[in-house]
């Protein structure tokens, strides 16, 4: 599976912005999907996730109110809705794909099978 990320730039403080991952190569509706974002120098940071069997999102408290995940099996693409961005949100966001994440590590990026290249969202104070 490939997975290829984008809709990242540069917003002010209170903007949106609406990443967007295309999958190719797998049968995208059996995978549970996950946002994570990383900063220089730290690990992959859990945004949210989207299971393939319900739909049902998890979220960071971080950004819980304010981001909404969601996926589009027809399209092969996961979604990441933030509003309301704030200065902590910069980061290059990475969407991830696994076919065997279990409920309870969804949060943890090394349980997925396949992540992509970046993209990098700045938000401006």
């Amino acid at each position: 599976v490939q997975l290829q990320a984008s809709g990242g730039g540069l917003v002010q403080a209170g903007g949106s912005l609406r990443l967007s991952c295309v999958a190719s190569g797998g049968t995208f509706s059996r995978y549970t999907l996950g946002w994570f974002r990383q900063t220089p120098g730290k690990e992959h940071e859990f945004v949210a996730s989207i299971k393939w069997s319900d739909s049902s999102a998890k979220y960071s408290d971080s950004v819980k109110g304010r981001f909404t995940i969601s996926r589009d099996n027809a399209k092969n693409t996961v979604y990441l809705q933030m509003n309301t961005l704030k200065s902590e949100d910069t980061a290059v966001y990475y969407c991830a794909a696994g076919s065997r994440v279990i409920t309870s590590a969804t949060r943890d990026f090394k349980m997925y099978d396949f992540s992509g290249q970046g993209t990098q969202v700045t938000v401006s104070s």
